[in-house]
Protein backbone atom coordinates (compact mmCIF):
# COMPACT_ATOMS: atom_id res chain seq x y z
CA UNK A 1 0.00 0.00 0.00
CA UNK A 2 1.33 3.49 -0.93
CA UNK A 3 1.63 6.88 1.16
CA UNK A 4 -0.96 7.82 -1.23
CA UNK A 5 -3.80 4.92 -0.63
CA UNK A 6 -2.84 5.23 3.28
CA UNK A 7 -3.47 8.94 3.94
CA UNK A 8 -6.75 8.96 1.51
CA UNK A 9 -7.50 6.42 3.76
CA UNK A 10 -7.47 7.58 7.15
CA UNK A 11 -9.17 10.32 5.69
CA UNK A 12 -11.76 8.44 5.12
CA UNK A 13 -12.01 7.03 8.18
CA UNK A 14 -11.78 10.10 9.86
CA UNK A 15 -14.72 12.16 8.27
CA UNK A 16 -17.01 9.28 8.63
CA UNK A 17 -16.14 8.49 12.11
CA UNK A 18 -16.21 12.37 12.99
CA UNK A 19 -20.57 12.02 11.85
CA UNK A 20 -21.11 8.97 14.65
CA UNK A 21 -20.68 11.29 18.02
CA UNK A 22 -23.16 13.92 16.54
CA UNK A 23 -25.29 11.39 15.60
CA UNK A 24 -25.70 9.02 18.61
CA UNK A 25 -26.19 12.05 21.12
CA UNK A 26 -28.51 13.91 18.54
CA UNK A 27 -30.23 10.42 17.99
CA UNK A 28 -30.21 9.80 21.72
CA UNK A 29 -31.18 13.35 23.27
CA UNK A 30 -33.55 14.05 20.10
CA UNK A 31 -32.06 17.41 20.65
CA UNK A 32 -30.54 19.53 17.45
CA UNK A 33 -30.90 23.20 19.04
CA UNK A 34 -27.71 23.97 18.85
CA UNK A 35 -27.02 22.82 15.47
CA UNK A 36 -27.00 24.82 12.46
CA UNK A 37 -29.37 24.30 9.80
CA UNK A 38 -27.74 25.45 7.26
CA UNK A 39 -24.89 24.30 7.94
CA UNK A 40 -26.11 20.41 7.79
CA UNK A 41 -27.65 20.97 5.05
CA UNK A 42 -24.32 22.19 3.05
CA UNK A 43 -22.61 19.41 4.49
CA UNK A 44 -25.47 17.12 3.52
CA UNK A 45 -25.46 18.45 -0.07
CA UNK A 46 -21.67 17.77 -0.59
CA UNK A 47 -21.86 14.16 0.83
CA UNK A 48 -24.14 13.95 -1.73
CA UNK A 49 -22.18 15.36 -4.50
CA UNK A 50 -18.82 13.65 -3.44
CA UNK A 51 -21.21 10.33 -3.21
CA UNK A 52 -22.20 11.13 -7.05
CA UNK A 53 -18.15 11.86 -7.93
CA UNK A 54 -17.33 8.46 -6.58
CA UNK A 55 -20.24 6.92 -8.41
CA UNK A 56 -18.89 8.64 -11.52
CA UNK A 57 -15.17 7.37 -11.08
CA UNK A 58 -16.53 3.83 -10.00
CA UNK A 59 -14.38 4.65 -6.99
CA UNK A 60 -15.85 2.45 -3.85
CA UNK A 61 -13.33 4.15 -1.07
CA UNK A 62 -15.35 7.62 -1.80
CA UNK A 63 -18.35 5.62 -2.90
CA UNK A 64 -18.96 3.93 1.13
CA UNK A 65 -17.22 6.77 2.64
CA UNK A 66 -19.92 9.40 1.58
CA UNK A 67 -22.91 6.55 1.65
CA UNK A 68 -21.57 6.05 5.41
CA UNK A 69 -21.93 9.79 5.54
CA UNK A 70 -24.75 10.59 4.19
CA UNK A 71 -27.02 8.22 6.16
CA UNK A 72 -25.54 9.88 9.45
CA UNK A 73 -25.79 12.91 7.94
CA UNK A 74 -29.37 12.24 7.30
CA UNK A 75 -30.72 11.29 10.47
CA UNK A 76 -29.21 14.62 12.18
CA UNK A 77 -30.95 17.11 9.07
CA UNK A 78 -34.28 14.83 9.68
CA UNK A 79 -34.10 15.02 13.13
CA UNK A 80 -33.43 19.29 12.80
CA UNK A 81 -36.02 19.88 10.36
CA UNK A 82 -39.05 17.83 12.30
CA UNK A 83 -38.33 19.35 15.30
CA UNK A 84 -40.20 22.05 16.48
CA UNK A 85 -39.26 25.69 17.76
CA UNK A 86 -39.30 26.16 21.49
CA UNK A 87 -39.73 22.27 22.06
CA UNK A 88 -36.04 20.89 22.58
CA UNK A 89 -35.78 19.84 25.60
CA UNK A 90 -32.58 20.17 26.58
CA UNK A 91 -32.76 24.10 25.51
CA UNK A 92 -36.00 24.41 28.12
CA UNK A 93 -33.54 22.58 30.86
CA UNK A 94 -30.67 25.37 30.82
CA UNK A 95 -33.53 28.32 30.45
CA UNK A 96 -33.33 30.57 33.50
Amino acid sequence: MNTVSVIGGVAALLTTVAYVPQAYKTIKTRSTASLSLPTYIMLFLGTCLWLAYGIMLGDWSIIFTNLVCGLLGSVILYLKLIEKPGTDAEAVAQRP
